[in-house]
């Protein structure tokens, strides 16, 4: 019977984001499932693939089918659940099917089809086929030497033989004519197993003690090694008996030659964690609060039934005890859990308390691990060596085969929405993989997202109804830290120009003298917003992007944080030749700076995207922190969530509203979330806590409603704006960007598409449900210049589509996106839509 594959080519454009038929060999038919890698020809090039669905017939004749060309995995990567996931993302995130599927699987697996080069068989050189006339059949010298090169190897890669003979390339281009030379193309990953050099014993033990003891005195190193092999008793590393016993590689391959052990390489896991202890805890008694929650989850764990919960707990309310009791009930079920953090600097800690509580049954999955690292751990959790991952966003498609549980952490982060495409929120994708396996999603924050605490209260939301639960003390029984607001007004009206207000000042001077710890937050990174001149006013610019630069004072440099644009920062301004360049704004490297002047000899860590570029940076950071090797740690948001440190009884808060004027019309929710989540830093444990935040704007309910700690009264404020201005929750978003260089024909087409956007939403019938579009439930603004109108030499506009009800407007959205490209034909135009946007910059 003839198997057909329907495969999904890495091929991301609109023309091919649909399935396409090959037949599958016999030989591949037992390995062949939904969610195998394929290489399969297409057009004139070999590409990766991934197989959808299999069947036994196809709307294509067969003889006009090509053949799958290699199966890339004997374990298909992706699960069929994970291929369904697939689709229902191509549909909800309007993405092509190919970047939903590669979103799912680590860089490693990524591969790109290589050319090999092999040697022909010598009697397929001449006859009636051959362009290789018998006559012709000596060969220059410098053939030979190719041929012989290559036959060595048996075949090899075509880049590394043009690097070998460059020279050359019209010698091999005629080789390859002529028949001598064949090449093939096969798909090979960016990673490969690691694998280690092992020795063992390729006899009986009994045998091999006999041989030891009969050895000639003549050949002692050779005893010596393989007495050692032979007390190991099992596989040893070929560099552990080398460096143990100082012998070379020759006295142990001479054993092997006589047939007394084998010499063999054996698969080893990268393990990032491989050289730390960690301390092994137990459960810890539940406060009431805690237990009551626990008990509700547990009750639908018990019972294997999907469902949502949204723990609104205060900061140190001891949410993440209560994940890890859940975690256990899970692990005992013999089902898996998935536990997502929004930020890489909380992984440390975190990994450290389920390490500590799980073991060895834990995976570490986020983007500061080597390519190799985060593919072994992926491998782990696909063959089932761990039933716990933890990780940031992309961990959400963690291969696990039974799901009992999905925990968020901090839900209300915006780190957990991609902005690439697919621009998938993994609050959706963990809802949805968790129907799939009758799995429990806990959602858990001290400052919930206004979306998901409206959605448990009102239960109006058909895909998303959570029920909530609500944690008011903290575990171990301290109170909230006491929050004081400076008027950084007031302290400029009485002369005082620094960036420290005289009570912050006089916090951090209290704290050093007591050997207590201090968090700063300030978020920006950098040494200066910005550069002007004093003379004629000019502000040094990114040529590629319409934003300033910033100022970083360690490399001397003005850098664009957006294209990475980077240039000498100027002595005398450019455009008058005035010496008065000034450096405006405070960033993270000044406020360091700032404090090395006003306290000498303290210890500062300052943590921020500069400082945390190595691998491993961020524990290595935190580590210095808590061990008090540092007094003082200063950082931007990567420091205001998560993080349990016993001694840091002091948050300072240095410029509390650089995010309450930005164009979005969350400022005012992320402003009151940072401001709650950084005071939760201070007097976690037995030492009382003390918060100052410093703003020019103490008035703003936002300030006000975070220095109470008081969540519902910023809730019922915040809700009554919303609802004015129809903002989420009372609707939903599309943001439509659309970029190109030229600037003219980029405003046409916004334009147009603004207007074709009104017109179809009312006369489209394959929208299904027409009587949904009406004026009052969809409504189109702009376009308008995005708020940063430039980037990398490109031009940006956008507009925003607002709908009420259950309307496919990512269908909408496509489909006159698609429309209007091909009216347009020009490549360089780019439209990007995004659905339920959490940033609009």
């Amino acid at each position: 019977m003839t198997l057909i594959a329907q495969v999904i080519v890495d091929v991301p454009s609109r023309g091919t984001d649909r399935p396409f038929d090959y037949i599958v060999p016999e030989s591949m038919q037992g390995w062949l499932e939904v969610g195998s890698r394929v290489g399969v020809p297409f057009g004139p090039r070999t590409l990766q693939g991934f197989v959808i669905g299999l069947s036994g017939t196809s709307e294509t004749p067969a003889a006009k089918l090509k053949a799958l060309q290699e199966l890339l995995d004997l374990v298909p990567p992706l699960s069929e659940e994970l291929v369904e996931l697939s689709e229902w993302m191509s549909a909800k995130y309007a993405c092509h099917r190919i970047t939903a599927l590669q979103s799912m699987l680590p860089a490693a697996l990524k591969g790109k089809a290589e050319r090999y080069i092999r040697v022909a068989e010598r009697e397929s050189w001449v006859g009636e086929d051959s362009l290789f006339d018998a006559t012709a059949s000596l060969l220059t010298d410098e053939e030979e030497q190719i041929i012989s090169h290559i036959q060595k190897q048996q075949e090899v890669r075509m880049e590394l033989l043009s690097r070998r003979f460059g020279e050359q390339a019209h010698i091999i281009k005629s080789l390859l004519q002529r028949g001598i030379l064949l090449e093939s193309r096969s798909i090979r990953d960016k990673v490969q197993k690691k694998t280690v050099r092992t020795v063992s014993l390729h006899l009986p033990e009994d045998e091999i003690r006999t041989i030891i003891e009969e050895f000639p005195a003549k050949a002692k190193r050779q005893q010596e090694v393989l007495t050692y092999i032979a007390d190991t008793g099992g596989d040893v590393p070929l560099k552990e008996i080398m460096t143990v016993l100082g012998v070379t590689a020759s006295t142990v391959k001479a054993l092997a030659d006589k047939g007394y052990i084998a010499i063999m390489d054996m698969e080893v896991y990268r393990d990032p964690y491989q050289d730390r202890n960690f301390t092994p805890t137990t459960p810890f008694t539940l406060t009431d609060e805690q237990q009551q929650v626990y008990n509700s989850i547990i009750n639908r764990i018990n019972k294997r039934e999907k469902g949502e919960y949204l723990i609104h707990g205060i900061t140190g309310s001891g949410k993440t005890e209560v994940y890890l009791q859940c975690i256990q009930r899970v692990i005992e079920q013999d089902r898996q859990a998935i536990m997502l953090v929004p930020e890489i600097a909380l992984t440390p800690q975190m990994v450290e308390r389920f390490k500590g509580r799980f073991g060895d049954r834990v995976a570490v999955m986020h983007s500061r691990l080597s390519s190799g690292e985060r593919y072994d751990e992926w491998r782990k959790i696909r063959e089932g060596k761990s039933q716990v991952a933890i990780g940031a966003r992309s961990a959400i498609f963690a291969p696990f085969s039974n799901l009992g549980l999905i925990i968020m952490d901090e839900e209300h982060e915006t780190s957990y929405k991609q902005e690439e495409s697919p621009k998938y929120h993994a609050r959706d994708v963990a809802i949805h993989r968790a129907h799939q396996h009758n799995a429990v999603v806990i959602l858990g924050s001290a400052t919930p997202s206004l979306e998901s605490y409206y959605a448990a209260r009102s239960q109006a939301n058909d895909e998303f109804m959570p029920t909530l639960l609500e944690i008011h003390g903290r575990a171990l029984g301290s109170e909230l830290p006491a929050v004081e607001i400076i008027d950084m007004r007031e302290e400029l009206k009485e002369g005082n120009r620094s960036m420290f207000s005289r009570p912050l000042h006089q916090a951090i001077e209290d704290r050093l003298e007591k050997k207590q710890q201090t968090v700063l937050l300030l978020n920006r990174r950098g040494h200066s917003t910005f550069v002007m001149c004093r003379t004629c006013g000019y502000v040094a610019e990114c040529p590629n992007c319409d934003i300033s630069l910033t100022y970083h004072q360690r490399s001397n440099s003005l850098r664009c944080h957006y294209c990475g644009h980077a240039e000498p920062a100027p002595q005398i301004c450019p455009e008058c030749g005035s010496e008065h360049i000034r450096y405006f704004g405070t960033g993270t490297q000044r406020v360091e700076e700032e404090l090395a002047k006003l306290f000498p000899g303290i210890r500062v860590v300052r943590m921020d995207v500069d400082t945390t570029t190595q691998k491993g940076s961020h524990e290595k950071l935190l580590n210095q922190f808590r061990d008090k090797k540092a007094d003082l740690l200063l950082g931007t948001q990567m420091v205001a969530k998560g993080l349990d440190f016993p001694d840091v009884t002091l948050v300072g808060v240095i410029a509390a509203d650089s995010a309450l004027h930005l164009p979005d019309f969350r400022a005012a929710e992320k402003t009151f979330q940072l401001l709650t989540q950084v005071a939760g830093r201070a007097g976690r444990h037995h030492l009382p806590g003390e918060v100052i935040v410093q703003t020019y704007n103490p008035e703003h309910y936002s300030v006000i409603h975070a220095s109470h700690h008081d969540y519902h009264s910023f809730v019922r404020e915040e809700l009554k704006h919303r609802q004015i201005l129809g903002y989420p929750p009372y609707c939903r978003l599309a943001l439509i960007t659309f970029s190109h260089e030229k600037l003219a024909l980029l405003v046409r087409i916004a334009e147009n598409y603004t207007q074709m956007i009104k017109d179809q939403a009312s006369k489209l019938d394959w929208l299904g449900s027409l009587e949904r579009f009406s004026n009052e439930a969809l409504d189109v603004l702009g376009p308008v210049a995005s708020p940063i109108p430039r980037l990398k030499n490109r031009y940006r506009f956008q507009c925003m589509i607002k709908w009420r009800g259950d309307m496919d407007v990512a269908k909408l959205a496509e489909h006159v996106a698609e429309q209007l490209q091909d009216s347009v034909r020009d490549k360089e135009l780019l439209i990007s839509i995004d659905v339920d946007p959490q940033v609009l910059m």
